[in-house]
């Protein structure tokens, strides 16, 4: 209920690219709980702001593609 209220209260707040962690989950196709689980250990990129996991598109799309490409730069 609370990160619905969030996300409605800043829905029309330019972000310059800024996802909050349901729009990463639905990006992805995974849960909420895995988002927030992945970011914690930073096996993706995000950073807090007052407490507040957020997420940048085009890190996320980097490393969609970086989780795509093996360590010879072949696709897997």
């Amino acid at each position: 209920k609370y990160k619905k209220k969030i996300l409605e209260m800043t829905k029309n707040i330019p972000r310059e690219g800024f996802l909050f962690g349901p729009e990463v989950a639905a990006y992805l196709k995974v849960t909420e709980r895995t988002i927030y689980r992945w970011a914690g250990a930073k096996k993706i990129p995000a950073f807090k702001v007052g407490g507040v996991w957020r997420f940048r598109k085009m890190d996320i799309d980097a490393w969609i593609h970086a989780q795509s490409v093996d360590s010879a730069g072949g696709e897997r």
